[in-house]
């Protein structure tokens, strides 16, 4: 049973219902075509972090975005 988790930033709203059905679809599809994996035992799960809970380089994704503003 392939199990995908999906991690993005929660930003501008976050990411709409269906930009998430498009991912699992099109991640399910891509493990049945490229690893012939069965699509009715394919767990995907997409999180959903806020941009305050993401750090890169020692600072928060949210003080990065400003500061490069």
């Amino acid at each position: 049973m392939p199990f995908v988790n999906i991690k993005v930033t929660n930003e501008k709203g976050g990411v709409t219902f269906e930009q998430k059905k498009q991912l699992i679809e099109g991640t399910t599809k891509l493990l049945q075509d490229v690893l012939g994996k069965n699509p009715q035992s394919t767990v995907v799960i997409i999180d959903e972090i806020e941009t305050d809970n993401y750090g890169l380089g020692g600072e928060t994704i949210t003080e990065k975005r400003k500061r490069e503003q």
